[in-house]
């Protein structure tokens, strides 16, 4: 049948009312997925509670043998449920895997305790807040008039921003070249991004081999040791 792939295996994977969890599903995705897909698909999966993290990780250990478990291992760690999309994990590994601080997702920010609002990710070190302007921005009048209210008092409280398109997302490279610049302009000294082998390995498939430390990196070359986040995501905040 058409679509249709026959797989033999001694131990059924965790089944539900409907079928396989997407816990099992996903990690046969991570199989044949590119990195930068796996854990964007992770990140909404785990936010709209459709795993736990948690519950992934559980399965990896001890199902270890089944395909694309090895995969998904390597992406637990990169893995945030307080992202509510995909681009804006897409833009959160972007940076992240070209050397950058690796931004905080969905932070309240407060000035002078005032809540001005929350913004899709936060490079804290030079405070800049990145917001993702999807298509229903502009289709929206209600959301097209909220975000110009919103972007204005955030000028009015001297809050730095930078508005992320669809069509700034199809040239990554520039992407991440135009958010260091704006960084370094509000006084990031950090190292460059580079285009290298961490990030070649991002828009790739995941090997099925060793789990490394981590491939990403904090803004002084050590590896990151946040770990990822689980459960209902939770309200950051960054007082100005």
């Amino acid at each position: 049948m058409d679509g249709v792939v026959l797989h033999r295996t001694k131990v059924m994977p965790p089944l539900d009312d409907v079928g396989l969890t997407p816990a099992a599903a996903y990690i046969q995705y991570c199989a044949t997925a590119r990195l930068i897909d796996a854990i964007g698909v992770g990140d909404w999966l785990a936010h709209r509670r459709h795993l736990s993290i948690i519950e992934l990780a559980e399965l990896v250990r001890r199902d270890r043998w089944r395909p694309g478990a090895q995969q998904a291992r390597q992406v637990l760690r990169h893995l945030d449920a307080g992202s509510r999309s995909l681009p804006e994990s897409e833009v959160r590994l972007l940076l992240g895997f070209a050397g950058l601080p690796v931004p905080e997702v969905n932070v309240s920010i407060v000035v002078d305790g005032e809540l001005l609002g929350i913004v899709d990710l936060l490079v804290r070190e030079v405070m800049l807040a990145l917001e993702y302007e999807g298509r229903q921005h502009a289709e929206s009048i209600v959301q097209f008039n909220r975000d110009i209210q919103r972007y204005a008092t955030f000028r009015r409280h001297g809050v730095e921003y930078l508005q992320v398109t669809h069509e700034m997302r199809t040239r990554p490279r520039t992407l991440v070249s135009r958010i260091h610049t704006r960084m370094v302009e509000l006084g990031y000294d950090g190292p460059a991004p580079v285009f290298g082998r961490r990030w070649d390995e991002l828009h790739a498939p995941i090997p099925a081999g060793a789990v490394r430390q981590s491939p990403i990196h904090n803004e002084k070359g050590d590896p990151a040791t946040r770990p990822y986040r689980d459960g209902r995501p939770g309200r950051r905040s960054a007082a100005g």
